[in-house]
C-alpha cells in the first residue's frame, strides 16, 4: 500500500455505563451531530428495558449486549470475479465488523419499525434481539444462509 493505515480513533466511555460500545453504538444511531439526543434515546431505550424485564437477573445494558451477540455474523458473502464469472464467496467477518455490523442492522431495523417514538422501537428490536427474533436476527439468519449455500466455492478466498 502506498499509504499506511490511519491511526485508530481512541473512543471515550458513555458517562451513564462507562462503557466504549455503549458510545460506538450512540455514534452510529446519531443523525445530524446531535449526539445528547442520541444518548437521550438510548438511555429511555434502556429504561423502558429495564421496566419491562425488572423481574430478570440482566441488567438493561447486558440485555442490550447479548442481542447485539445474538445479531452478529460470523461469515458473509463476498463478490469475486474469477475468469468472467462472479462468485458469492464466503468469508470470516473481522471482528471490528462484526460489532459494526450488529449495530448497524439493530439501528436499521429498530427505525423500520412501527411504533410511537425512537426509544420504544430501539428497546422493542433489542428485546426481540435478545429473544433470537426480530429484523436484525432475521438478516443474520439470512448471511449465514446464503454463505452456507455458497460453501462450494470457499476455496476462492484468497
Amino acid at each position: 500500500m502506498r499509504k499506511s493505515k490511519p491511526k485508530q480513533r481512541i473512543i471515550l466511555p458513555d458517562p451513564k455505563y462507562n462503557d466504549t460500545l455503549v458510545t460506538r453504538f450512540v455514534n452510529d444511531f446519531m443523525i445530524d451531530g446531535k449526539k445528547n439526543l442520541a444518548y437521550k434515546i438510548f438511555y429511555d431505550a434502556m429504561d423502558i428495558l429495564a421496566a419491562k424485564n425488572k423481574d430478570s437477573e440482566k441488567t438493561p445494558v447486558e440485555m442490550w449486549k447479548k442481542a447485539l451477540e445474538n445479531i452478529t455474523p460470523m461469515v458473509e458473502v463476498k463478490s469475486r470475479r474469477i475468469g468472467g464469472a462472479t462468485f458469492q464467496v464466503p468469508m470470516e467477518v473481522n471482528p471490528k465488523r462484526k460489532t459494526a455490523i450488529s449495530i448497524r442492522n439493530m439501528i436499521k431495523y429498530a427505525r423500520q419499525r412501527s411504533g410511537k417514538n425512537m426509544a420504544e422501537k430501539l428497546s422493542q428490536e433489542i428485546q426481540a434481539a435478545f429473544n433470537e427474533e426480530g429484523g436484525a436476527f432475521k438478516k443474520k439468519e439470512e448471511t449465514h444462509r446464503m454463505a452456507e449455500a455458497n460453501k462450494a466455492f470457499a476455496h476462492f478466498r484468497f
